[in-house]
């Protein structure tokens, strides 16, 4: 091995990180970019609170269960492949989204949407793993979920823009052929590994040969999920994202909008510049929240319990105060709130990774990841349910009272993803016999 090799290897893995992390910023646009479009969509398909539940929710169903053969397509069509034919899905349904003749066509489109998008991130652990070392692999997931900071912001004030000026239909017909680009991007530049082109791995580079470690445990994939579902450690975690994360999206991905718009009469561009506040929490928070646990708590379940008791204390406030807050305390509340919701989720999943040997982390980050999303399938529609039970107003706009009751179930569900940080096991390195 030269140096030229090596220094190929240590530039060219930057390309693939961007590439990637941008392709990541699009997962993050299409997840939350109901939000603030919610009110035209209900105008559009003259859509209940219910539909529209269903129509934000549809994202969640497929991208949920494609978690864990997520895993297994990345270890065998490779990152490259997968993610660009999957980005390529991802477009046809956001363009057949701003085409939709009605709302079951909708529905379809974000289907696709969210079948498309859902290989990503799974893929993106996996390109980390072959082109950065060890000691890099947590600090650039924090990257990759500052990332993903990047497209919620895109997903408030410049979507609402956007769809101002252009209209909805339009713009998601040109953030379709912006994530086709995206798909031919990946296909050209992204590799799987360095041997992929004749360019020594990782471990060469670090002179870590065959003869200076030990040989890879192999872990049978059916043996590996088992060993994750079995292991009791494990549903704390599974628990925590369903709800926590949940909370999140049913919020802060759906109904955050047009509670916004309808409770305290914002215009579409002033809840943009609210919902923010939600990209800058994962944007600061994600490295923030990896600082707390590394460097000041040096631990993984006090991390998880603070911020978990954050969320119980921001609704309870809510509940006490729905209306009337000044927009400071409003800006503050949903920073507060993604950094302890969403930018957390960094250490739910070194805490997954932690628990299991490194053969099965692709399984037990795969796994895991099923429960967000389905926390976020349920919570959504759930959310919409509740408003349609309250008389609305004279204009049509939910009412004050249907919206106490939706934060009265969030308060709840939070309840229960803080019981659940205790049954956690403390895995951070040193202490992970507690």
């Amino acid at each position: 091995m030269d140096d030229s090799s090596r220094g190929k290897v240590l530039t060219y893995r930057w390309l693939i990180f961007w590439v990637m992390a941008i392709a990541y910023i699009f997962v993050y646009f299409h997840r939350l970019c109901p939000a603030v479009v919610a009110v035209d969509l209900q105008q559009a398909f003259s859509a209940t609170g219910g539909f529209m539940g269903i129509l934000a929710s549809a994202y969640f169903y497929p991208y949920a269960l494609m978690q864990f053969p997520a895993g297994l397509l990345s270890d065998s069509l490779g990152p490259r492949l997968s993610v660009s034919i999957f980005l390529a899905v991802a477009a046809a349904g956001s363009i057949i989204f701003g085409l939709s003749p009605n709302g079951e066509v909708a529905v379809a489109a974000r289907v696709l949407v969210g079948l498309g998008v859902s290989m990503v991130f799974i893929p993106i652990m996996k390109i980390l793993s072959q082109w950065f070392r060890v000691r890099e692999f947590a600090f650039m997931v924090a990257c990759v979920t500052t990332m993903g900071g990047v497209g919620a912001l895109t997903a408030a004030t410049p979507l609402a823009l956007m769809t101002g000026w252009l209209g909805w239909r339009v713009s998601f017909e040109i953030i379709g052929a912006a994530t086709a680009v995206m798909a031919v991007l990946v296909w050209f530049f992204v590799r799987n590994r360095p041997e992929d082109v004749g360019w020594p791995s990782i471990s060469e580079i670090d002179h870590l040969g065959p003869g200076m470690s030990a040989p890879p445990v192999v872990i049978p994939l059916w043996e590996g999920a088992r060993r994750v579902v079995t292991e009791k450690y494990f549903w704390p975690i599974a628990i925590w994202f369903f709800f926590l994360v949940g909370i999140f999206f049913g919020f802060g991905a759906l109904w955050a909008g047009p509670y916004l718009i309808q409770v305290y009469g914002m215009s579409r561009a002033e809840a943009g510049n609210v919902l923010n506040m939600i990209a800058v929490g994962l944007i600061v928070g994600s490295p923030l929240v990896s600082v707390l646990s590394d460097k000041v708590f040096h631990s993984r379940k006090k991390v998880l319990v603070l911020a978990s008791i954050c969320v119980n204390l921001e609704l309870l406030f809510l509940n006490f105060f729905p209306s009337g807050l000044p927009q400071p305390v409003i800006y503050v509340f949903f920073f507060v709130f993604c950094v302890c919701s969403s930018a957390i989720v960094v250490i739910g999943f070194t805490t997954t990774k932690e628990l299991f040997p490194v053969e099965i982390a692709g399984t037990s980050v795969g796994t895991v990841n099923l429960f967000p999303f389905l926390g976020g399938a349920i919570m959504q529609p759930l959310l919409g349910w509740i408003l349609e039970q309250y008389p609305k107003t004279a204009s049509g706009a939910y009412s004050l009272q249907g919206y106490q009751a939706l934060l009265v179930t969030l308060f709840a569900a939070s309840l229960i993803a803080t019981a659940s940080t205790f049954f956690m096991k403390e895995t951070f390195p040193g202490l992970g016999k507690r």
